[in-house]
C-alpha cells in the first residue's frame, strides 16, 4: 500500500467514525441541533473535503465540501454565542 493510499483509507476511517458518533447521538438524542450537531458537521465536511482532494476530485466539490463547513462552523459559534458563560467565583488564597 503506498502513502497515498494511507491516507485516502486514513480519511476514510476518520469521515466512517464521525459519521457513525453523529448518527449515535442524533438516535439517543444527546445531541442538540443547536448544540453538537453544527460542531460534527463542520468536522465531516473538513474529513470530506480532505478525502476528495485526495482522490482527485474537482474544485466545485472541494469548494462545497469546505462552503458547508464553513455554514457549519459559523451555526456552531452562533449557538455558542447565546450560551450563558459561567463565571467561577474566585479562590480565597490559603495562608
Amino acid at each position: 500500500m503506498t502513502e497515498h493510499e494511507l491516507l485516502l483509507r486514513m480519511s476514510e476511517l476518520v469521515l466512517v467514525a464521525s459519521v457513525i458518533e453523529l448518527l449515535w447521538l442524533l438516535t439517543r438524542r444527546l445531541a442538540r441541533p443547536s448544540g453538537l450537531v453544527p460542531n460534527l458537521l463542520a468536522g465531516i465536511s473538513l474529513a470530506l473535503a480532505l478525502r476528495l482532494g485526495l482522490g482527485g476530485a474537482g474544485v466545485l466539490w472541494i469548494g462545497a465540501c469546505l462552503a458547508s463547513a464553513g455554514i457549519s462552523h459559523l451555526l456552531d459559534l452562533r449557538a455558542r454565542w447565546h450560551r450563558p458563560v459561567v463565571v467561577l467565583p474566585p479562590r480565597r488564597q490559603q495562608t
